[in-house]
């Protein structure tokens, strides 16, 4: 049963629920207010797919209309910092948290509701709070079972800098996937180290333009295997299996920077003119309904709220253990420069 406030008052209850709310509320649905005329924008580099399973199931529990402008991590992160107070947009999405980081370093994310940073453990959320984690991708090595052996694969990311793997392993170096993986590999080893892998890269690497262009080569044998992130395989798998049957993923685990999860981040931007109605979107993306729509639906991607199951067909989070990166740390900036200096972009 919908229970209706006067406009004033639905506003006041929703914003008493987001703001300073207890961790207990967590159990509670969403109080409901009264949806504006033109209802929320948001900026969406998360898959259309996914975005729009999140925003019909938002619309529907709260009547609260979503209009969704999509695009890529970098493209949306840059267009939003452009825009500055003056953006339209009142809830930014990525598929990377290196977007994020951009946005919050230009000042321009307003923070969010203890109550919902209460439903996303701690190492799937900044410290600072202006953003939380939303979805999760792990990087994995695909490798084509005909070409390589389980005794052949990479014990790390860092073993394909060496001049064994030249011309052996392929990626995607100018998408904004794989640039948050050397944004990651940045925070755990250092600039030097990571200029040093990158020029190792760029004598060994194939290059393609994105990572399903990538599996299907490791899937016809045109390349020995490639890094990207897991859902790739896991969507293909579920349709026909025609891009990945000849493929099998590895998981680098071991705390190595190939075993990186990356966050995809949710924020509401401090110019929204309808405040209530962004934290409360953000806020059920990273709660119930929308991490249940991470396990139930196709996307293949980890759910990371507290408590919230992913898909049983992938490898559970814990048991990739993944290196401790701080998300908000990620920086895109030095990253295209390590990339450029190395001749990779």
């Amino acid at each position: 049963m919908k229970i209706s406030f006067p406009p004033a008052l639905g506003l006041l209850a929703l914003s008493a629920t987001l703001i300073g709310a207890p961790v207990s509320s967590l159990a509670q649905p969403l109080q409901p207010v009264t949806p504006t005329t033109e209802g929320i924008v948001v900026y969406n580099a998360q898959h259309a797919s996914l975005t729009k399973a999140w925003a019909e199931g938002f619309t529907r529990e709260t009547g609260i209309k979503v209009t969704l402008r999509d695009g890529g991590d970098t493209e949306l992160g840059n267009q939003i910092v452009q825009e500055g107070i003056a953006s339209r947009a009142d809830v930014f999405l990525t598929e990377n948290s290196p977007a994020m980081a951009l946005v919050d370093s230009a000042g321009l994310f307003t923070p969010l509701s203890e109550a919902t940073l209460a439903q996303v453990p701690d190492n799937f959320r900044p410290a600072h709070g202006r953003w939380v984690g939303i979805a999760a991708r792990s990087t994995v090595f695909v490798y084509n079972k005909g070409r390589l052996t389980k005794a052949q694969l990479p014990a790390s990311l860092m073993e394909l800098a060496s001049p064994s793997w030249k011309g052996r392993w392929a990626a995607s170096p100018a998408g904004a996937d794989f640039q948050a993986i050397v944004g990651a590999l940045l925070e755990l080893k250092g600039e030097a180290a990571t200029l040093a892998w990158l020029k190792g890269m760029k004598e060994n690497v194939v290059a393609y333009k994105g990572n399903g262009v990538v599996l299907k080569a490791v899937n016809a044998g045109q390349i020995d295997g490639g890094v990207i992130y897991h859902y790739y395989r896991y969507g293909d798998q579920a349709k026909t299996g025609e891009n990945s049957n000849n493929t099998e993923l590895h998981y680098f685990r071991h705390q190595d920077p190939g075993a990186f999860v990356s966050l995809s981040g949710g924020g509401v931007l401090a110019s929204s003119k309808h405040q209530p109605e962004a934290q409360a979107f953000v806020r059920w993306v990273s709660g119930k309904g929308g991490q249940e729509i991470l396990k139930t639906g196709d996307s293949y991607e980890y759910a990371v709220g507290v408590g919230a199951a992913s898909s049983p067909r992938l490898v559970p989070l814990a048991d990739l253990q993944a290196p401790k990166v701080e998300p908000s740390r990620l920086n895109s900036k030095k990253v295209t420069e390590l990339m450029t200096q190395a001749g990779i972009l």
